[in-house]
């Protein structure tokens, strides 16, 4: 198959046909200078590396209602939030049967992977290596260690099935253990993340000590808070609709003003399904009724590039042939290919791997 319009990746937007086999590029070049002469189907569209989900709570898909009335503390502060309430009375199976929905929904989005904070522990992280057997979303797992005392044959243990460690908040640990638990992610190359300064500000003194790779939120941050962030050579996860629930929203435009990298993320699986291009138009529409809009290149890069910088798989960014993962393909007017997949990218324009268009079946 020919894909005649667009790539949008590393490099930016630009004109371009890609030639697709197998559900792998093969060829890369000018419009109208393809070797095949006319002997493929050709679809018009936009080709882009895989999105990444920056920030997940898979668990809480388990929750099929309205959440209740409440703070944001009465919702998800452990141990007695409504979250943790219900993953505690939830059977493992279920858990894990609410992981492999929500990796469904993304794989039916084409996203390539999802940075998940998992609670519970060593099972928990466990839980969702099983719920995503197969899964073609590969599961980024930031686990959460237990509270109290842990040994540190445990510790290595969680980090032998998760990808690092994520935390609530530096309010809820100890500087002590948070120390632990950074050195722990060091030594075994993995992430060490938290979220911060989502309800109240909390000082970078606290959430960067020690520094971490990812920090999530940041809705309350000051444009000199951000300033250290970016010192510190952190990455910052963002979950607009999430934050607009509760009356807040990240002040993206400062972070695309200073050049943070940034991702985007759908959060809780109980306020929202894992349904990240509709992340995408929230931030962008939202940004504008705040007056502090911000460009969809900064969101679309969000989406599709910081994130595998931070995982370590810049190649993974860039739409070349041999490239080490399948490319996004969309049926959307290849015209400012940055405006498009921020605003009008969806399940419904997707071409899906084993389609006849992804086959290249003849014209």
């Amino acid at each position: 198959m020919i894909v005649e319009g667009a790539i949008l990746d590393r490099s930016g937007p630009r004109a371009a046909y890609v030639r697709v086999q197998a559900g792998r590029i093969v060829e890369v070049g000018s419009i109208g200078c393809d070797s095949t002469r006319g002997r493929e189907r050709r679809i018009r569209g936009i080709v882009t590396p895989a999105p990444v989900n920056g920030h997940t709570h898979l668990a809480d898909f388990l929750s099929v209602r309205e959440p209740p009335a409440g703070s944001l503390a009465d919702l998800v502060r452990p141990p007695d939030g409504y979250k943790f309430r219900l993953l505690g009375s939830a059977s493992p199976a279920a858990k894990r049967a609410a992981m492999h929905s929500a990796l469904r929904w993304m794989e039916r989005q084409g996203i390539g992977a999802t940075l998940d904070f998992r609670e519970e522990g060593i099972d928990g992280a466990r839980l969702l290596r099983a719920a995503a057997r197969g899964s073609s979303v590969r599961p980024v797992i930031l686990g959460r260690p237990p509270a109290g005392e842990i040994a540190g044959p445990d510790l290595e243990a969680l980090l032998e099935v998760a990808d690092g460690i994520g935390i609530s908040s530096v309010r809820e640990e100890s500087a002590a253990r948070r120390r632990r638990f950074a050195q722990a992610c060091r030594r075994s190359g993995k992430l060490w993340a938290l979220h911060a300064s989502e309800s109240v500000r909390e000082s970078p003194d606290d959430y960067l000590d020690p520094r971490p790779d990812l920090i999530v939120h940041l809705t309350r941050a000051t444009t000199d808070d951000l300033l250290e962030v970016k010192s510190a050579r952190a990455t910052v996860a963002v979950c607009p609709r999430s934050n607009a629930l509760f009356g807040r929203h990240p002040p993206l435009a400062e972070m695309e003003r200073l050049g943070l990298p940034v991702m985007l993320g759908t959060d809780n699986g109980m306020l929202r399904p894992p349904t990240l291009f509709r992340e995408a138009e929230f931030a962008y529409v939202a940004s504008r009724l705040a007056h502090r809009p911000v460009s969809a290149s900064f969101i679309a890069r969000s989406l599709l590039v910081t994130p595998w910088d931070l995982l370590g798989h810049p190649d993974r960014a860039t739409i070349e042939p041999g490239g080490p993962a399948p490319p996004l393909i969309l049926r959307l007017p290849p015209e400012d290919p940055e405006y498009q997949i921020v605003t009008r990218a969806g399940e419904q324009v997707i071409v899906p791997p084993g389609s006849p268009d992804h086959r290249g079946s003849g014209r």
